[in-house]
């Protein structure tokens, strides 16, 4: 079993970068693609606790069905959002990487490098251009 995984969305292109940076750590995830395969409700309970920022933080709010159920409404509770998101995986935000260092939402993708537990093994630039990595594996920022 892989010490990381990632819920991956293949046609996000930061979730695409995010993949792409653990592997540019030298470890080949479990890469669970949620859409297909959403996650149960004590395992969306335990990431949305792991990454420790809320319901909403995990939720992808610029979803048009976001809006359609009225998730974002003062009387909405955190157990009906996450009812939507179980009935309703597209409002899941992507990607959730696991590692055994923690939990995060990975937005923006950099973000998964304080989870990684290796370092980048080399140069890494997003898909947009943006360089995140040196070649010696140092951050740029």
């Amino acid at each position: 079993m892989a010490a990381t995984t990632i819920y991956h969305n293949p046609k996000c292109g930061t979730s695409r970068n995010t993949l792409a940076m653990i592997r540019n750590s030298g470890e080949e995830p479990q890469v669970i693609l949620y859409l297909q395969t959403p996650p149960d409700r004590a395992t969306l309970e335990r990431l949305i606790a792991a990454n420790g920022e809320g319901v909403r933080a995990i939720m992808r709010e610029k979803e048009a069905l976001f809006t359609a159920l009225g998730l974002g409404a003062e009387g909405c509770t955190d157990v009906q959002r996450i009812e939507a998101m179980l009935a309703h995986p597209i409002l899941i935000n992507r990607p959730i990487v696991v590692t055994p260092l923690g939990t995060k939402l990975c937005r923006p993708s950099e973000r998964v490098l304080d989870i990684l537990p290796r370092p980048q093994q080399g140069a890494f630039t997003k898909e947009d251009g943006e360089a995140v990595v040196d070649a010696q594996g140092q951050r740029l920022r």
